[in-house]
């Protein structure tokens, strides 16, 4: 089991861009089961976190609400939300919300995943978070072919990684790193 950092960034390094959108990566071609690609990836997938700006885009984008109406959750897995805010989760959806120390989340996503990956979904901060506590073990990052000039970092602070794997997946260069300090 790893902890994965899952994420497509733009090329000068900004997963969302200054308005949280993601507008920019929805109109790339890739092939969700080419090359480090979504499909193979989310069948490990046993746990889940995000932060709550995620959480909120997820809902406004996908029609999830909190009283149980409109889209589903789309994660079959527990997932959870790390938020100063009070959330509420959509009816059926296994999503715990948590503030705080990422610790005692990252092991009941241990305990609740059994021997599957847990992927950190977003943002850069909170896989930043992770990584600075020793709890990230690799990254898999999509590169885009455009640029944003500003928006939401890839990985905010110092973090040395190790190259394991490249590939291209459609528009995207992708490559996968080990997490080393």
């Amino acid at each position: 089991m790893s902890t994965i950092y899952y994420v497509a960034s733009s090329l000068d390094g900004f997963v969302a861009d200054e308005h949280d959108g993601l507008d920019w990566l929805l109109s790339q071609d890739v092939d969700d089961t080419g090359p480090l690609g979504y499909a193979s990836f989310i069948e490990r997938v046993g746990a889940l976190v995000m932060g709550s700006t995620t959480y909120g885009w997820i809902c406004d984008h996908l029609g999830v609400h909190p009283d149980g109406l409109g889209g589903s959750w789309p994660y079959d897995v527990p997932s959870w939300v790390m938020t100063t805010r009070d959330l509420s989760a959509g009816d059926g959806a296994d999503v715990r919300f948590a503030r705080g120390d990422i610790r005692p989340v990252h092991a009941a996503m241990v305990a609740a995943a059994g021997d599957r990956d847990l992927w950190v979904v977003g943002g850069g901060a909170l896989a930043s978070a992770f990584a600075t506590a020793g709890l990230l073990d690799e990254i898999v990052v999509a590169v885009a072919p455009v640029t944003l000039g500003a928006g939401r970092p890839l990985l905010p602070g110092r973090h040395d990684l190790e190259l394991l794997e490249v590939a291209r997946n459609r528009a995207f260069a992708c490559a996968r790193y080990a997490v080393r300090g």
